[in-house]
C-alpha cells in the first residue's frame, strides 16, 4: 500500500553575493545585509556574507546552523520542497557586556576553531555561509524569551529567502529526491525511539514548524510537557522536528 509522497527539489547555489534586495535563481542566490530588526531588546543585528574557506572570522558563540529549506506544495512529510545547498545560515548571539548566548558551553571566537565543516547538519567547505549576528541589549536577562525571540528574528530573515525559492521552477532543481511512504500489510513494524532535549532557553526542541527547519508555527516540546510525538520518516526528512540546542 502506497502512502503520502514527497519530493525534494534541491538548487545548488554556485554564487552568493550581497545586493539592495533578496533575489534567487536556479544557481544564484542574493541577500540583504540591513535586514530590519525592529524588536527592542536587539541592541544590534548584523549580517555578513562568509565566501568558502573565509572561516577566520570572530563570532559570538553559535546558537544554530540553519538549512535553507521551503514547501512549495502540501504540509510538511509531503508534497514537493525546495532546499537550498552550497549556503546554510549561522545564526550566533550575545548580550552586550553579558553572556554568551549558551546552555552548556560557549563557542564564541573565531569561527574556524569551533565549527567543524562537511558533517551531517554542518557547512561543506565549499559552502557560502550566511552569518547572522543577534546582540541584545546591556541588561537582558538570559531566558527562554530571549532565546525565543532571537530565534524568531532570524526565522523571519531566512523566511525573505524561502520566499523567492517557492517561485523557483522545479525543473530547474540540480536533483530531486522522491521518497513514498510505503505500508506492507503482516510485516513487522518498525519504530525509531529518539530522545530530544526539552529543558528551557538554549536546550529545546521544536516540532511542525510552518517551514522546513523553520520557526515559525512550530511547537516546543517542553509546552508539550516533554510527552511522546509520532513523526512519519517523511515529516522527519522534511524538516519537521527543529533542534535549538
Amino acid at each position: 500500500m502506497r502512502g503520502e509522497t514527497l519530493k525534494i527539489k534541491v538548487f545548488h547555489m554556485n554564487e552568493v553575493t550581497v545586493g539592495s534586495d533578496f533575489h534567487i535563481e536556479p544557481t544564484r542566490l542574493q541577500i540583504k545585509q540591513d535586514f530590519d530588526c525592529q524588536d527592542a531588546v536587539i541592541q544590534k543585528l548584523t549580517i555578513r556574507l562568509l565566501p568558502p574557506h573565509q572561516h577566520d572570522v570572530e563570532t559570538n558563540t553559535i546558537m544554530d546552523i540553519i538549512p535553507i529549506s521551503t514547501k512549495v506544495l502540501g504540509v510538511l512529510g509531503s508534497g514537493i520542497t525546495h532546499t537550498l545547498t552550497g549556503v546554510s545560515v549561522i545564526m550566533t548571539g550575545a548580550i552586550e557586556e553579558g553572556e554568551q548566548m549558551h546552555e552548556f558551553g560557549s563557542s564564541e571566537g573565531v569561527l574556524r576553531d569551533h565549527l567543524v565543516l562537511n558533517q551531517a547538519g554542518t557547512p561543506s567547505a565549499e559552502d557560502y555561509v550566511i552569518l547572522v549576528d543577534l546582540l541584545a541589549k546591556k541588561g537582558t536577562p538570559f531566558n527562554r524569551e530571549l532565546c525565543l525571540k532571537m530565534f524568531a528574528i532570524v526565522d523571519e530573515f531566512v523566511q525573505e529567502i524561502r520566499d523567492r525559492m517557492k517561485m523557483l521552477e522545479g525543473k530547474d532543481a540540480c536533483e530531486t529526491h522522491v521518497y513514498e511512504e510505503n505500508a506492507h500489510p503482516g510485516k513487522p513494524k518498525v519504530t525509531l525511539v529518539k530522545q530530544v532535549a526539552g529543558q528551557g532557553a538554549m536546550y529545546d526542541m521544536l516540532l511542525y514548524p510552518n517551514e522546513p527547519s523553520g520557526f515559525k508555527g512550530g511547537c516546543s516540546i517542553i509546552d508539550m510537557n516533554n510527552m511522546p510525538v509520532f513523526l512519519t520518516a517523511n515529516e522527519y526528512r522534511d524538516g519537521a522536528i527543529r533542534s535549538m540546542v
